[in-house]
């Protein structure tokens, strides 16, 4: 693989930029690899990576029944936090924000990450109890976050109003290294790094049974054929429940939309992240200028992709008293992915009950912040059999009544 440099790309401009190579392979499948992961998102390329840097196994394949980051990791809202209450919440999301700090030298490939700032706003007196709250409990976890006053905020954010009628803005939890990346970015720049190591990324692939011999994993069966491995990764989101049926166990989840637009582009306005808990609504504006903007989930299960206009109606309406400036602008885009929530609104990185498969879901709406430490636990936990941080996220916490309940600490699950 050819190193990316500003010297290479001066002697690429005098070459008329013919000397440019893929930047991953597309193989057709092997027999047989050490291990399969399925699912070619941030978090299964992340766990690939992994694998293969930290625990020399490369001889693995990424399947991917689509085109590479063409699910969740390319319909998110990028920002990227770790100011959670419960430990290990707050440890597994510290590790993935201090990974993304270097993650662009890492791979060799910029992955655009912009440490902005993310500011949490207490818009209600039991707001401003829990991040309060939650700041004491980040002091104690060396995760560096503060409570900042209304006129704190109103510095980092001009735009904003204080003093909405319905969303009055009574302070926030700021955490100044939280921020953004760039999604596909982030995906492309795993895949390059993976297919230097020899991994096969395998796209257009869909795996449509779960091989099984004596209780262990022995492979798949895909579109493209059979493929023998040792061990599986099953990474596919809110696809995650299919998955697992064919692998013979249920998993305590539901898939549901979450929904997202962007705004025409403007010119930069605001160079932070907002999160409006109170009214499940989000913001921040992208390097072309566009006001990204989160809303929520649809209450019933379904699996579209599309976005419904009662959301962006019931989003926009709370944003524009927040945010008055953007009452005029127009909507660019709007679309839907899929999530995995589980009840207690953490995610679920655990052996199963099929000996040799490992599944890696329940992320909800705040995967993408936690790509780079996902894969650095699951890909230890597959590698080794156990890992520290993802211990506590095993499947087996729900028989055993120890929820990690992200929802009740924080209200939402971003």
């Amino acid at each position: 693989m050819k190193k990316y440099s500003a010297f290479a790309i001066a002697r690429e401009a005098f070459r008329q930029h013919k000397g440019w190579e893929r930047a991953w392979r597309s193989p057709e499948p092997k027999k047989s690899y050490d291990v399969v992961i399925v699912g070619a998102g941030g978090h299964g390329l992340a766990t690939a990576y992994h694998l293969g840097r930290d625990h020399g196994i490369t001889n693995v394949a990424v399947i991917e029944k689509g085109w590479l980051g063409g699910g969740n990791t390319g319909r998110n809202t990028t920002i990227i936090r770790s100011n959670y209450l419960q430990d290990p919440s707050a440890a597994i999301y510290e590790k993935a924000r201090s990974l993304y700090e270097t993650l662009s030298q890492d791979l060799n490939y910029n992955v655009m990450f912009s440490p902005r700032g993310v500011i949490m706003l207490a818009q209600t007196h039991h707001e401003v109890r829990g991040y309060k709250r939650t700041a004491h409990a980040n002091a104690l976890q060396g995760v560096t976050t503060e409570w900042i006053e209304p006129a704190r905020v109103k510095q980092l954010v001009p735009i904003i109003n204080l003093d909405g009628p319905r969303y009055p803005v009574l302070g926030g939890l700021w955490q100044a290294r939280g921020g953004t990346a760039r999604h596909d970015a982030v995906a492309w720049g795993y895949a390059r790094a993976c297919s230097d190591m020899g991994m096969d990324i395998i796209q257009q692939c869909e795996v449509t049974g779960v091989l099984q011999e004596n209780g262990k994993v022995s492979g798949v069966n895909t579109t493209k054929g059979d493929i023998k491995c040792s061990k599986l990764g099953i990474v596919v989101a809110g696809h995650s429940g299919q998955l697992a049926e064919m692998a013979g166990f249920r998993l305590p989840l539901e898939s549901v939309p979450l929904q997202a637009l962007v705004s025409e582009p403007i010119k930069p306005c605001m160079d932070v992240v907002v999160m409006a808990n109170t009214v499940h609504g989000y913001m921040s504006q992208s390097d072309k200028g566009e006001m990204v903007i989160g809303g929520g989930t649809d209450s019933h299960n379904n699996f579209t992709q599309r976005g419904s206009f009662h959301h962006v109606e019931e989003t926009v309406r709370a944003l524009n008293e927040t945010f008055p400036i953007i009452s005029r602008l127009k909507m660019l885009r709007q679309w839907g992915g899929i999530v995995d929530v589980t009840g207690d609104r953490s995610p679920i990185l655990s052996k199963t009950p099929l000996e040799g498969c490992f599944i890696n879901c329940g992320w909800g709406t705040g995967g993408f912040k936690a790509i780079p430490g996902s894969g650095f636990g699951f890909a230890e936990l597959m590698a080794k059999g156990y890992s520290p941080l993802t211990a506590e996220f095993g499947v087996d916490r729900f028989r055993d009544g120890r929820f990690i309940d992200e929802s009740v600490a924080a209200g939402v699950a971003h």
